[in-house]
């Protein structure tokens, strides 16, 4: 025999022994659709859409040639933001954000491995065709050991820091051996648009992964730059931003709020520390039925008159 569950206010809903009014759902959805799409597709033939270009390694090396030259060698050396930024693209120590105790970093591992000196320098000037000189430069650079190729590298950083460019790359004059050539002809090399399609290139039909441009343009200061005249860097509530004066990702208010204050905007497991907050609001969302006290918040409340106000205005008037 089973016993019948007793009715608890804060938890379960009386029956409706009152008037009911006929409401046709179907028709308030398709005109609700109706007028959302006119809307939609009116405003998008009026005021279309922000159609920035891409920043590419070609545009970054033509705009800014001699911040490409400081970041390459920052790539060549393991110097850079991506040289040391840990997984998923390489295993620097210490460079992962923690979450408490656990790294989710360290437990994805490294499964984009990404050698910046090789796979943004070297690799790509090998693919130029009847480069003699450079071949040699770079068969004498990879020969050398380790701290011979360190002493070049921090030469010409050194050097690049007071670069200009006059038409042409110019670098003040140090030992720092094949690297001047290797430098000087990767920036040849981006300006031409060569170096995007060698590190897009793939074994497909059609190259689609812009991991390493990407990667190595973010580690320039030209996008930093570029991003924040457009109001799109994270201090500048950059998330729910778009380039422009056009409205934004206005959802994502509460996402990106997080950054803006401590301790997430100063900690360095920042984005674990948000990640880690919106997942325990996400919970705490999805459990509103279930947690005594604040599932009753919208029956005490009483929006709900407010928004059946018709209905409880006749209710006043019919007594």
């Amino acid at each position: 025999m089973s016993r019948s569950r007793s009715f608890k206010p804060d938890r379960d809903v009386a029956e409706w022994k009152g008037p009911v009014v006929r409401y046709d759902l179907f028709k308030e959805v398709t005109v609700a659709f109706v007028v959302v799409l006119i809307l939609a597709v009116g405003f998008a033939a009026i005021f279309s859409s922000p159609d920035e270009k891409p920043i590419t390694l070609k545009s970054w090396s033509t705009a800014a040639p001699v911040d490409f030259v400081q970041t390459a060698i920052t790539e060549l050396d393991g110097t850079s933001g991506t040289a040391r930024y840990g997984p998923p693209y390489n295993s620097t120590q210490g460079a992962s954000q923690k979450l408490g105790p656990v790294s989710l970093e360290n437990l994805a591992g490294v499964h984009i491995p990404i050698d910046t000196a090789q796979d943004f320098v070297v690799k790509p000037l090998l693919t130029l065709p009847g480069a003699t000189a450079l071949d040699g430069a770079i068969a004498r650079y990879e020969g050398a050991g380790g701290a011979q190729r360190a002493s070049w590298n921090a030469a010409y950083e050194k050097a690049a820091a007071k670069a200009t460019y006059p038409g042409h790359l110019s670098v003040p004059s140090g030992s720092y051996g094949p690297v001047g050539l290797m430098m000087s002809d990767l920036l040849a090399m981006a300006r031409s648009g060569a170096l995007d399609g060698a590190l897009t290139s793939s074994g497909q039909l059609y190259g689609t992964d812009y991991t390493k441009p990407l990667l190595f343009i973010a580690d320039g200061q030209y996008m930093a730059d570029v991003a924040g005249n457009h109001h799109l860097q994270g201090t500048q509530w950059g998330m729910m931003n778009e380039t422009g004066s056009y409205p934004g990702q206005a959802w994502l208010w509460l996402y990106t709020m997080w950054y803006q204050i401590p301790p997430y905007s100063t900690s360095s497991n920042g984005d674990v520390l948000v990640w880690g907050t919106m997942m325990i609001l996400t919970l705490l969302l999805a459990l509103v039925p279930f947690i005594p006290g604040l599932r009753s918040i919208p029956r005490r409340a009483r929006i709900y008159r407010l928004i059946w106000r018709r209905h409880y205005r006749s209710l006043s008037a019919g007594r």
